[in-house]
């Protein structure tokens, strides 16, 4: 439980989420707490470069934001949470001087010191080109996820991975990323050769090896294919009622503030969360997931949690 005064007034200040509560969770009375191992998930997406907060007469994030008081957060959760998980879903680039004078550096060696687990492709991150995006890299610790981008010949071959495998205390996490697709939304010069799979095929793939293959207690999906479209553009709404391993999907792209996450059904029937935050980074999304190794259980809380000019 939170006992720090200050965190839990910004807590309080996102709300907290009802109704995750019934996530799959059929453990007896028996079943303690201390069997369970609790992961708190921390997401972020669209940043788009807003480094700063926004200005106090902004009409509509006023003095909200900052990547200052978005450390200041996560620091305070790691310090009450022992095993905390920090992605991001895309869109890291673009939007302030900083990306236009720095490229994309200051960005990663922010995100960097606040030990992001990983980050997945966004379309601007193709802004400045590919070779651009490859030089930033460096300035990164955390690995870039993506699945359904193929970027064999071009600058950032071998830069990518297509999943990743976390363990902690007996559980295991796995996490896969979805771009979307990049022709007639970016310039091709910007992209190159870079290749783009059928995200829906390639989630099924990602999603089967990590849950069944590899045995994932949880399996998460970072994806920047938008929170739903008014044609059969493929979307995190659509990709979760059409799948059938993913638990999670971080969303991104469409800038959708969700106050807190949605619960869809699988094509097996089974329960799939999707989550987003906007954009601008005035948000950072939590999610707290209760596993047991033994018997695969879990259930979940979350809220959203605004970051104000207030609180560092």
């Amino acid at each position: 439980m939170l006992n720090r005064r200050e965190f839990i007034k910004i807590l309080l200040a996102g709300g907290a989420v009802a109704g995750l509560g019934n996530l799959p969770f059929n453990a007896d009375a028996k079943t303690s707490k201390r069997e369970l191992t609790k992961i708190t998930l921390l997401h972020t997406n669209d940043t788009h470069s807003h480094i700063d907060p926004f200005p106090v007469q902004d009409p509509k994030f006023p003095g909200m934001g900052g990547f200052a008081r978005r450390a200041a957060i996560i620091k305070e959760i790691r310090k009450e949470e022992k095993n905390v998980l920090l992605f991001d879903a895309g869109d890291v680039f673009q939007g302030s001087p900083y990306f236009n004078y720095y490229n994309g550096e200051v960005e990663f060696k922010l995100m960097s010191e606040m030990r992001y687990d990983a980050v997945t492709i966004g379309n601007h991150e193709f802004d400045n080109g590919l070779e651009n995006f490859a030089q930033q890299m460096q300035y990164a610790n955390f690995p870039f996820i993506c699945s359904n981008y193929d970027f064999s010949d071009t600058p950032l071959n071998g830069k990518t991975i297509p999943y990743k495998i976390i363990e902690i205390e007996g559980v295991k996490i796995g996490v896969f990323g979805l771009g979307i697709e990049l022709q007639g939304l970016v310039l091709e010069w910007a992209y190159g050769n870079t290749k783009y799979i059928d995200p829906t095929v390639k989630a099924a793939e990602m999603s089967y090896l990590l849950k069944k293959k590899n045995n994932c207690d949880l399996v998460i999906c970072l994806s920047h294919l938008g929170f739903s479209y008014q044609d059969r553009t493929i979307s995190d709404i659509a990709l979760a009622k059409q799948s059938k391993n993913i638990d999670v999907i971080i969303g991104g792209h469409t800038h959708t503030f969700l106050d807190k996450p949605v619960i869809f059904r699988n094509s097996d029937g089974k329960e799939v969360i999707i989550a987003q935050v906007g954009w601008g980074g005035v948000k950072l999304g939590r999610i707290d997931f209760y596993l047991q190794e033994k018997n695969k259980l879990k259930i979940a809380s979350a809220n959203t949690i605004n970051i104000f000019d207030n609180q560092v």
